[in-house]
């Protein structure tokens, strides 16, 4: 019997096969485990234990205003706020899940959403959408280089139609919303709503902020202004949070450690004084791990509150003068001929320090829409617009012939009216006959400071015959008035001061307009400068608005220690010799103080005495109004300067009224003025002398009580003393 042969298998074989290519795998993943532990495990750990080190700065409040006697002006009001911190790998996705939350919970105006971000808001929202509006034709562009991936983006932005990007209120909320998250720093809190956050708002986000990442509810500030529209374009404004820094100034702040969303001064006060306001930021260091998730927080400095300011202006004063040029305003404009009038100026300064204790401007504007005039202010014109002055400057005209050796101290001349070859007669408005230096300042004769510049200039006058002058003259009176503060800036503490205007043409009948002040244009704060350095005897002051630097303090009812004192600042000596300024100084006082000067009527009867100097300049109008003549419109600014007491000056001023009627007379505006702002000022100078005594008093009263208490306190321990014996 044959026996069956056995077939051999083959599986034995195979699964050896299949162990064997096991047992090296798993031998290879063992010796990579064994490399990744032993070699790299060091490194991975550091990387899975990795943390980041990031400084955040928070803003803080802004210091606050006073005026000179300590009456606050300009203070930071709180806010409540709703506020968003990204942290670091936050994806858009998810900041736009938290603002749809959010959206739920309060209300956001969605006026400042543009076009432009309901586009970026839709292509996040729909990618894919987003892809099919570009071909591949136009993606190969970019692979050959022809186009950027930009431009892409750009086309893209370009296809999306107006019905694609129709929102709903809500969902135009959650965009507004986001628009805020996104626009923050990471790790830097950033507002989303800080005007009108009801309490209910607050609240329900209160409430849920556990489902809320990012999202928190804190205090803000914005500006407040005790005495609402008073000053306040000299106080100058702050950026809000939205606008963060101006654009202009970008690179500037954020090289000095600013943020982008940070508020600072825009204008005037705010921005002049920027750096001493804003404070010193509170720094927080923030640990944050891989994932962008903050582990540990440390505050490295509290921050400090900004330095608060202590203006040179007087409130009291400051208001009383704005209601005498309102009603004086409101009074003259039913006159006749003062179409043109709309506006009036006074600043008052301490003439021997600077310290401007008005700055007052009033501007009739009408409402393109209803027709209706309102007054409001106009501060800022007494440096940002000049004006023809008048015979305000011939104290400055008459101290340039002593200068120059034109006049001397008691010259006289003959007061008729010049008639000069080709040329319409120049006079006074009454021909006074023989005068001399001191005279012709208090009845402000124009042949007088005719007669001087002539002089000034080396010319001779004949009647009826040319008259041949250098052009050097107009340099020589140029350059002696901006001694004065006339035809330069000041030097005022503020952003902005205008120099004025001078006049191109250089005839001789031009040099004699100028030394009436009829050419060359000046602001009122170059006025009052002038005349300060006048009273006091040759000093051009700097004006400047701030008193005291102050360190803030954390009692809101408190003010800080004096960090700084602003002190007085001379630009620039006088050279005159002094009995000239006191020469001048004396025809300033027959002005107001004797009977026939310009402004006696005015000052005469007071209980004060005023040193003074009054003005009427022919101009042409060039207002608001102008682009509706077609030929240029003549008429008078009216203008007055002082100071008081005469003797002993406290007290300068300048009163300057634009454009105040039409026609060779009118009324009295500017003299008006000037005597109810020195009433003003001289009456609360009283009434403080006399709070003062009362205080000095009631002190003197307590002080009597307390030490008649010790008195009985002393004899009431004898008396017990002798009873124990």
């Amino acid at each position: 019997m044959n026996k069956k042969k056995k077939k051999k298998t083959h599986v034995p074989f195979r699964l050896n096969i299949l162990f064997f290519l096991v047992f090296v795998l798993f031998s290879a993943l063992i010796l990579r485990l064994g490399v990744v532990q032993i070699v790299y495990g060091d490194d991975y750990r550091r990387e899975i234990e990795r943390t980041e080190e990031v400084t955040v700065n928070n803003s803080v409040p802004r210091g606050k205003m006073y005026d000179r006697n300590l009456k606050l002006m300009v203070d930071n009001q709180p806010l409540d706020a709703i506020t968003y911190t990204r942290k670091q790998g936050t994806k858009p996705a998810e900041m736009v899940e938290t603002a749809e939350k959010l959206a739920k919970l309060i209300e956001k105006d969605t006026d400042k959403v543009t076009e432009r971000d309901k586009k970026d808001f839709w292509i996040m929202n729909n990618p894919k959408l987003a892809e099919k509006k570009v071909t591949d034709k136009e993606r190969k562009k970019v692979e050959e280089g022809e186009l950027k991936e930009s431009d892409l983006y750009k086309l893209q932005l370009d296809r999306i139609t107006g019905d694609e990007i129709k929102l709903s209120d809500k969902d135009m909320e959650t965009l507004a919303i986001y628009r805020e998250f996104a626009s923050g720093y990471a790790l830097t809190p950033q507002i989303v709503k800080n005007k009108k956050v009801s309490k209910e708002e607050f609240a329900r986000v209160s409430e849920n902020l556990d489902s809320l990442p990012g999202v928190d509810i804190s205090t803000d500030w914005d500006r407040f202004y005790t005495y609402n529209k008073t000053l306040k374009s000299v106080l100058g404004k702050v950026s809000s949070s939205e606008e963060g820094l101006p654009s202009e100034s970008l690179n500037y702040y954020l090289a000095r450690d600013y943020s982008r969303n940070d508020r600072v001064g825009k204008s005037y006060i705010e921005l002049q004084y920027e750096d001493i306001l804003q404070g010193q930021k509170a720094k927080v260091r923030n640990v944050t791990d891989k994932s962008g998730n903050v582990v540990d927080s440390e505050v490295v400095s509290e921050g400090q509150r900004g330095k608060d300011l202590i203006l040179t202006v007087d409130m009291d004063l400051q208001l009383a003068t704005e209601e005498i040029i309102e009603k004086q305003l409101i009074a003259k404009k039913k006159l006749g001929n003062t179409k043109f009038l709309d506006r009036a100026f006074v600043v008052m300064m301490d003439p021997d320090t600077g310290e401007v204790l008005t700055m007052a401007g009033k501007k009739i504007e009408k409402d393109p829409k209803t027709g209706k005039s309102s007054i409001e202010d106009f501060a800022l014109g007494n440096i940002t617009t000049s004006y023809t002055m008048g015979s305000a400057v011939k104290g400055a005209t008459v101290l340039t012939g002593y200068k120059q050796g034109a006049i001397q101290p008691g010259t006289v001349f003959y007061d008729t009216k010049l008639k000069i070859k080709g040329t319409k007669a120049k006079g006074s408005y009454s021909n006074f006959g023989n005068i001399n230096d001191l005279t012709a300042l208090k009845v402000s004769s124009n042949v007088y400071m005719f007669r001087t510049a002539i002089n000034i200039a080396g010319a001779h006058y004949v009647p009826n015959e040319p008259l041949n002058i250098s052009s050097s003259a107009f340099s020589t009176m140029r350059n002696s008035f901006s001694q004065f503060g006339l035809g330069v800036r000041t030097g005022i503490d503020l952003p902005n001061e205008m120099g004025g205007f001078k006049g191109s043409e250089t005839s001789p009948g031009k040099l004699l307009d100028l030394a009436i002040g009829q050419y060359d244009t000046y602001t009122p704060m170059q006025l009052v400068q002038y005349v300060s350095s006048i009273a006091n005897g040759g000093n051009r002051m700097k004006p400047h608005m701030v008193k005291e630097i102050r360190d803030p303090v954390d009692n809101n009812e408190e003010l800080g220690p004096v960090a700084e004192d602003v002190s007085p600042t001379v630009m620039n000596r006088l050279d005159m010799k002094e009995d000239w300024i006191k020469r001048v100084q004396s025809g300033f006082e027959k002005v107001s103080m004797e009977q026939g000067g310009t402004a006696y009527r005015f000052f005469g009867n007071k209980p004060y005495t005023v040193a003074a100097k009054t003005g009427t300049a022919e101009a042409f109008y060039d207002g608001p109004d102008r682009e509706k003549f077609s030929e240029p419109q003549d008429t008078m600014n009216i203008t007055m300067v002082g100071y008081a007491p005469a003797k002993n000056p406290e007290v300068a001023f300048a009163v300057v009224v634009p454009w105040a009627y039409q026609g060779h007379t009118g009324h009295d505006m500017s003299k008006e003025i000037g005597r109810d702002i020195m009433d003003t000022y001289f009456k609360l100078k009283k009434e403080r002398a006399k709070k003062e005594t009362n205080k000095d008093a009631e002190k003197s009263t307590d002080l009597k009580v307390e030490n008649g208490k010790d008195v009985q306190k002393d004899q009431a321990e004898v008396r017990k003393s002798q009873k124990n014996e």
